[in-house]
């Protein structure tokens, strides 16, 4: 069977007339948020989307642009090395715990008792403020973005630098909110860094505009890495290595993988052959261009 790129592009895509409007008013903003969001809805209910991998992704996108926000220098390729060769007892250093926080967020169900891992630094009981007693009403009453607006002032104004804790908190009461499963990070990927200087209504008209434009980029990258996850699908019933069930499972789950994570194969040597063959059939990509220390993803 030949693979042609867009032959397993089966997902909806985003409306043209949500992503290339031009919103003048406020309510021309929300509508246009509710619309994007609606459609972000119903793509992420299909059966096709990797959906843990999906989180890995935008994780480290949302990462990216909360050490941009710091004006630290890493980006994707350095944050990929500090998680997938983190050994115990390494220090990650600020940009691999802020790609760590992340990673604990989206893994697990969208529960307050969950959040405190993400945010180790952060006492529980103040997160608990944060997102349930926040303002007069409570973080747990109004529609799911001036929620989600609440809860990204009221962090911000006590932890003006913390840009990681904020945009993470307020993603988990956007994602509560929608009634998601998990942590989605949205307004991470949308908001800009002067957006988070906003307040009241300026912010949450910069929350509505963010998650536009993101939910619509969480449609494209899901529609990519369905197509790249179905490849995969494809071709695993071709693999004859001992403990390539286990290894395709989680090239499914993880947003890059070393070959020495694939314990199942036996051998680092087993490792790097199955992978450099997966690259070969077209279900995977190398990510580094590096001779070594090569890492894989979907």
């Amino acid at each position: 069977m030949t693979y042609a790129a867009d032959s397993f592009d089966t997902l909806p895509r985003t409306p043209s007339w949500v992503t290339s409007a031009r919103p003048e008013t406020p309510e021309d903003v929300a509508f246009l948020s509710g619309a994007a969001l609606s459609h972000l809805h119903l793509v992420l209910s299909r059966n096709d989307v990797p959906q843990t991998l999906l989180r890995a992704r935008l994780a480290l996108r949302a990462a990216e642009a909360c050490v941009t926000h710091q004006g630290r220098p890493e980006r994707t390729s350095e944050l990929r090395d500090v998680v997938a060769f983190l050994q115990p007892g390494d220090n990650s250093g600020p940009a691999g715990e802020v790609y760590m926080s992340w990673l604990r967020a989206v893994e697990r169900p969208v529960i307050l008792k969950a959040l405190p891992r993400a945010l180790p630094r952060i006492d529980a009981d103040q997160i608990a403020t944060w997102l349930d007693g926040c303002d007069p009403r409570g973080a747990g009453q109004g529609t799911p973005v001036p929620r989600a607006a609440t809860v990204l002032q009221a962090v911000t104004e006590e932890r003006p630098r913390d840009h990681t804790a904020s945009l993470l908190l307020a993603d988990a009461a956007l994602a509560h909110a929608l009634g998601l499963s998990h942590v989605l990070p949205l307004l991470a990927l949308g908001l800009k860094r002067a957006d988070l200087r906003k307040s009241d209504t300026g912010l949450r008209l910069a929350c509505h505009r963010a998650i536009s434009a993101a939910a619509a980029e969480v449609v494209r990258e899901a529609a990519n890495l369905s197509r790249r996850a179905a490849r995969l699908k494809e071709v695993a019933p071709n693999l004859r290595a001992k403990g390539a069930d286990e290894a395709v499972a989680l090239f499914l789950k993880r947003e890059a993988v070393a070959p020495t994570s694939l314990t199942s194969l036996r051998s680092d040597r087993a490792a790097r052959r199955f992978c450099d063959r997966l690259v070969d059939l077209g279900a995977v990509r190398e990510l580094t261009g590096r001779d070594t220390f090569r890492l894989y993803g979907i």
